[in-house]
């Protein structure tokens, strides 16, 4: 097995992004022969009702992660809740899933972004120079596979 630390967590709600501050997070490649990850998330405990209802759903969560460290691009994962643990001032979700993707699609995401958002010739080379150096975080939805 391998553990990581987890420096940011986003949730995919509908094509979008919602951040989930985090206190603390851990994320652990199993190696087996599934490809399970475990991943653990420590938040404040205003999060309880947003995960537990995920939880109820019983519906695949996809969350991205940046792991390590900050300037490292978002690993997307097709997730469950396996277990929610409140504690005195925080809240522990841990989270069960498989990485959605191998090869990293961020530069193919990030052009997509710009296209839509209206950016071609120069004006797209320049934006897309400075967002692959300053690395915003995108929802991974539509690019990925499985």
């Amino acid at each position: 097995m391998k553990t990581f630390k987890v420096i940011t967590l986003q949730v995919v709600e509908n094509d979008d992004l919602k951040d989930i501050e985090i206190v603390d997070g851990l994320i652990i490649n199993k190696e087996d022969q599934k490809g399970t990850w475990l991943l653990e998330g420590c938040m404040r405990k205003e999060y309880y009702d947003f995960f537990r209802d995920a939880q109820q759903s019983a519906e695949d969560i996809e969350v991205q992660v940046v792991i390590s460290h900050p300037e490292n691009d978002p690993a997307a994962f097709m997730t469950r809740i396996s277990c929610i643990k409140t504690m005195d001032l925080h809240l522990s979700v841990l989270f069960e899933g498989k990485l959605k993707k191998m090869r990293n699609e961020y530069a193919e995401l990030l052009l997509d972004d710009l296209v839509e958002k209206g950016f071609e010739g120069s004006g797209l080379v320049q934006e897309f120079k400075d967002k692959m150096r300053s690395k915003p975080r995108l929802a991974a939805t539509s690019k990925t596979t499985n």
